[in-house]
């Protein structure tokens, strides 16, 4: 499924001689080429596969300059170019204010896919590649780094037009190890964050196992389910959807009085999920494996291996393994030697 590039523009971030932060715009956006509308769909799917997004709302009074300027750029009082070069300089005086010198390319997308129409704003930076030519010359050069992206933000245009009373059209990555960055950012978008993609991820894996367990299913029967589930996600992933949990529900096991929505809106006692939220792609570990580490022992296995190879004793709180694995078997047979 490939995106329809409206407009596509970038501007460059940049430390100058006197050590300021400055901004360098481009004198107009591009031209939508194939090279283009090939760099937007990467940045369209580098976005959509990083984790731990925040999603929210335009609602934050304190600091309106992002909405009031999309609003000028919808109602087209200002065209895209206005557009973003106004907005990268209001990033530009955000990181001055946060004393967060960030450098780098300003991305600008506006664009539509599966019927949805969006905005994507993003701070790329470069790596350096080599590459050799006929000659069997080294030659370099700059490439965008997309994959390690972390200062990007989606508005869902068609959400905002049509239900903005929701506040769930704008998404955000959250940050990153090591550094805080989704204070500076979400003053800069007039943020405020009200759902954490991550957790209503992770949330949603619980709840089905939940579910499972509440419907007394056999052991065969909940592994296929959770394969269901697998195979659920794996196909938004790929496509680039939502998870919708009414969508979802078709695809687990139910009787005729209540199934798996019926069970998120009634039996769930936690913060209630979302409806409708985006997929991350690490959820898909917690509905193959059992994983855990603490206290020097890091442990991980195939949930199908649990109650045949592997018990859990909770008197005694011990795990039981039958079949250790062979090159782990080998070093404590050595150590039981020693």
């Amino acid at each position: 499924m490939s995106a329809v590039i409206e407009d596509f523009v970038v501007h460059q971030l940049r430390i100058n001689a006197e050590q300021e932060l400055v901004l360098v715009p481009r004198a107009n956006c591009f031209d939508i080429s194939a090279q283009i509308e090939e760099l937007a769909q990467q940045l369209h799917h580098s976005y959509n596969a990083k984790p731990g997004k925040g999603v929210g709302g335009l609602n934050d009074e304190a600091h309106p300059e992002f909405a009031q300027l999309l609003g000028q750029l919808t109602a087209e009082q200002l065209d895209f170019h206005g557009f973003s070069i106004k907005i990268a300089e209001l990033l530009k005086k955000t990181l001055m204010d946060f004393a967060t010198p960030e450098t780098g390319f300003v991305i600008f997308s506006r664009y539509q896919f599966l019927a949805t129409d969006y905005l994507l704003v993003a701070v790329v930076n470069t790596k350096e590649h080599i590459e050799i030519n006929h000659d069997l010359e080294l030659t370099y050069s700059d490439h965008l780094d997309l994959a390690r992206m972390q200062l990007a933000a989606r508005v869902d245009l068609t959400e905002l037009r049509v239900n903005a009373d929701n506040q769930r059209y704008v998404s955000f990555i959250k940050g990153r190890a090591g550094r805080k960055v989704s204070d500076f950012f979400l003053s800069f978008l007039g943020c405020q964050e009200l759902v954490d993609i991550k957790q209503q991820n992770k949330q949603l894996v619980t709840t089905v196992d939940e579910f499972l367990a509440a419907e007394q299913l056999d052991p065969q029967e909940k592994q296929q389910s959770r394969k269901a589930v697998a195979e659920y996600y794996k196909e938004k992933l790929e496509l680039g959807e939502d998870i919708n949990i009414k969508e979802l529900s078709g695809r687990l096991p139910s009787d005729e009085n209540r199934t798996f929505y019926d069970f998120v809106k009634t039996d769930v006692n936690e913060s209630p999920l979302e409806e409708v939220f985006q997929a991350d792609r690490g959820a898909l570990k917690g509905l193959s494996k059992f994983t855990g580490a603490g206290g020097g022992v890091s442990i991980s296995f195939d949930r199908a291996l649990y109650g045949e190879r592997i018990r859990y004793d909770i008197a005694t709180d011990t795990l039981v393994i039958k079949g250790i694995p062979p090159n782990l078997k080998d070093q404590l047979l050595k150590q039981a030697k020693d």
